[in-house]
């Protein structure tokens, strides 16, 4: 399969590093013109850099996507695009009786909001030209909540009914929202939390990774973390012409991990 991106602007959420720069890189790849985003010019600028010496398409674009005002000003930046990754978001294992409540709500803020108001600003010129493409990436922590991360797997939860929600509005166009769950993946956060793990332990990165697996996600049929660039993968398909008839789906990327066949 061919994909072929060429002409269509993406706006890839959270893409300075990890998961969302991998998405941002395999867009330009198949021939997207991508806008980096991420709060810090500095890190934009950075990961923009990165990028540009693919000989990709791409700019960067610094705002606060938790905050209305970050959006508001995001959408100025760029008014219409073709193809909208949902992607930024915060998590943090936390005791869910040491959650305050303006925890709650930031992590609602960045992972639910975000993509609420840029969805509401760049959905219907996508239903106008006929042809759009809006990917959340959820978790499989939206369907297995974990217990040491309530308030996140909350947020995941709420993306995917945002998403499908959205889908409806869609019918009988050209337009398609989807999630994505991805599930333990080695973005770079991640590998820092892994080998914090393997000093902690006397172990080797991999197997402080592999034990990770075994006794936090023991469902999982790969046994292992993703890559960042498999979870990407998924989502340049989601993105593409290809995946036309794919629409209000939640597109599991985890590994197996979820137990059911649906």
């Amino acid at each position: 399969m061919n994909i072929d991106l060429s002409g269509k602007t993406a706006l890839v959420t959270g893409s300075t590093a990890g998961i969302g720069h991998a998405i941002a890189k395999g867009l330009a790849g198949s021939g997207a013109n991508v806008v980096i985003n991420g709060r810090g010019q500095d890190k934009v600028d950075a990961a923009v850099r990165k990028l540009e010496g693919t000989g990709a398409k791409v700019r960067g674009i610094a705002a606060d996507v938790s905050t209305a005002a970050g959006c508001k000003a995001l959408i100025a930046a760029l008014p219409e695009v073709d193809i909208l990754v949902n992607n930024t978001g915060v998590y943090e294992a936390k005791d869910f009786f040491d959650i305050p409540d303006e925890e709650w709500s930031r992590y609602f803020d960045v992972n639910v909001m975000s993509g609420v108001r840029l969805s509401r600003a760049y959905m219907k010129g996508m239903l106008k030209r006929n042809w759009g493409r809006i990917v959340f990436i959820s978790s499989e922590s939206g369907l297995n909540i974990p217990v040491e991360m309530i308030h996140y797997g909350m947020t995941k939860t709420a993306q995917l009914s945002v998403a499908r929600g959205l889908a409806q509005l869609t019918r009988g166009t050209r337009v398609t929202v989807n999630s994505v769950l991805p599930g333990p993946t080695m973005s770079e956060g991640v590998e820092t939390f892994v080998k914090g793990l393997a000093k902690q332990n006397g172990q080797s990165v991999d197997e402080a990774a592999a034990n990770f697996v075994r006794q936090h996600r023991p469902s999982s049929l790969i046994q292992r973390f993703a890559s960042v660039d498999e979870i990407a993968n998924m989502v340049v398909y989601v993105a593409s012409r290809e995946a036309s008839a794919t629409n209000g789906a939640a597109l599991r990327a985890e590994g197996g991990i979820v137990n059911t066949i649906a």
